[in-house]
């Protein structure tokens, strides 16, 4: 029988739920973004995302392009996409994820299949509201290589090591960023407008480039 747990507000979490109807509600919700769903062997987490949750995502989305454009790199964004390995029985939604390292390798594709394609190298987390999973050991296990974890406050640089993450204090993905360096432009998000902020943000990475 399935119950519901002590949550936050905008969190549900479920158990007892088959990997089958797991999938079933992937397909059914993919086009209301206004739900995530995660995945835990058996554990559903179904959160909806907060206003501050939305405009950190897409300021840390924007620093990714931002860079890779300046740097000359091409990527492959693929947004809040679900992943998820059925062999783990775990699944989830990063905020945003981008291919880079192998951007070539699924250019031009939409039927990713991580049994045999690599994951994304890149995955955003905003934690505003901490999630009541292991997100990052559902990350490891899909084997996302880097993630980019923000609760607020505080920038973490997750890198995947021996199939666990370490905190590093710069991306190897993006070897040119430091979490200092993006934590200073996310702290002035409103002090400035966000076209500023990213100018700002593209002419320093010009400058040590």
């Amino acid at each position: 029988m399935n119950k519901t747990l002590v949550k936050p507000e905008n969190i549900t979490i479920l158990t007892g739920i088959r990997w089958e109807t797991y999938q079933a509600l992937v397909l059914d919700l993919a086009e209301t973004p206004s739900k995530k769903l995660t995945y835990d062997q058996g554990i559903l987490e179904i959160m909806t995302p907060l206003p501050e949750h939305e405009v950190n995502k897409r300021l840390l989305g924007r620093i990714v392009e931002t860079t890779t454009d300046v740097l000359g790199l091409e990527i492959c964004s693929f947004g809040s996409t679900t992943w998820s390995r059925e062999n783990v029985k775990r699944g989830i939604e990063p905020d945003e994820c981008y291919y880079i390292t192998n951007e070539t390798l699924i250019r031009g594709r939409l039927d990713i299949n991580l049994a045999i394609d690599p994951p994304p190298d890149l995955a955003i987390e905003i934690d505003i509201t901490s999630s009541c999973l292991d997100r990052l050991g559902i990350y490891a296990a899909i084997g996302i290589k880097e993630i980019w974890r923000f609760d607020g406050q505080e920038l973490f640089i997750y890198c995947l090591k021996n199939g666990s993450y370490e905190q590093q204090e710069y991306s190897q993905v993006l070897p040119i960023l430091s979490k200092s360096i993006m934590l200073n432009f996310l702290k002035r998000r409103g002090e400035i407008g966000e076209n500023a902020l990213i100018r700002e943000f593209r002419q320093s990475i010009i400058n040590r480039g």
